[in-house]
């Protein structure tokens, strides 16, 4: 931990264009994979605009628990998957997964077949059962 300390130090100019390339990556990831919502703000989307749950996990850890009325696509096959979600093209989407890290990528490839509005659960399923919020499972 001294060195490292040590190398910023003598290093400085290197060491915060490391740090400013590392931030601009992380909000590059979240800029193209959707906004991220509370678990509040994604209740007030699917009440008030009727979005569409989908959540990413596999079957497994669907079933154990999910969202009410929430489509299950794992990420690994949501290209294949696209024409699934084809009737929902003009709704809000709120993309879950469990931890709210592996929405990104999905996202992206949403964007890209033609989802205007993709949005992505802060936190995943752990932040909705940390906000007391309700479960379906089977």
């Amino acid at each position: 931990m001294e060195q490292f300390l040590e190398f910023i130090v003598n290093h400085y100019i290197l060491a915060s264009l490391w740090l400013a390339i590392f931030i601009a990556v992380i909000l590059n990831e979240n800029a193209r994979g959707g906004q991220q919502l509370s678990p509040q703000q994604a209740t007030q989307l699917i009440n008030s605009q009727d979005a569409v749950v989908v959540d990413i996990r596999k079957k497994d850890e669907f079933r154990s628990g999910h969202l009410p009325n929430a489509i299950n696509i794992p990420a690994a096959s949501i290209n294949s998957s696209l024409g699934q979600l084809e009737p929902y093209k003009d709704k809000p989407v709120i993309l879950v997964c469990k931890t709210g890290t592996t929405t990104g990528a999905v996202g992206s490839a949403l964007k890209k077949a033609g989802f205007a509005n993709v949005t992505r659960l802060k936190g995943g399923i752990l932040e909705w059962q940390g906000s007391s919020l309700p479960l379906i499972k089977g």
